[in-house]
């Protein structure tokens, strides 16, 4: 599994950012797919996540703001980034979880907000 992750960039605090995520090779493999992320100095940590049937969960900090979706025909899942926060500056990667337990992983998108 191949997953392409694009845009990230610069916002405002309080603006708006919509990054996407497409997978190919052997998607049949995958399950659920969902977006991490990465700010310096601290652990890869689940932002927001959907399963194969559509059910979705977030952290705590992003409820509210941010909204995953996914389209199973196009094989895309996608993060729509609202009231952007400072404290939302990191790497954003996409996962997906594979009917094998395994992890499958995109590079990374840089999303900044300035403050």
């Amino acid at each position: 599994v191949q997953l392409q992750a694009s845009g990230g960039g610069l916002v405002q605090a309080g603006g708006s950012l919509r990054l996407s995520c497409t997978a190919s090779g052997d998607i049949f493999r995958i399950n659920a797919m969902g977006w991490y992320r990465q700010a310096p100095g601290k652990q890869r940590e689940l932002v927001a996540g959907i399963s194969s049937g559509g059910s979705s969960n977030y952290a705590d900090a992003v409820k509210g703001r941010f909204t995953i979706s996914r389209d199973n025909a196009k094989n895309t899942v996608a993060l729509q980034m609202n009231s952007l926060k400072a404290e939302d500056t990191a790497v954003y990667y996409c996962n997906a979880k594979t009917y094998y337990g395994m992890d499958e992983w995109g590079k990374g998108t840089q999303v900044t907000v300035s403050s």
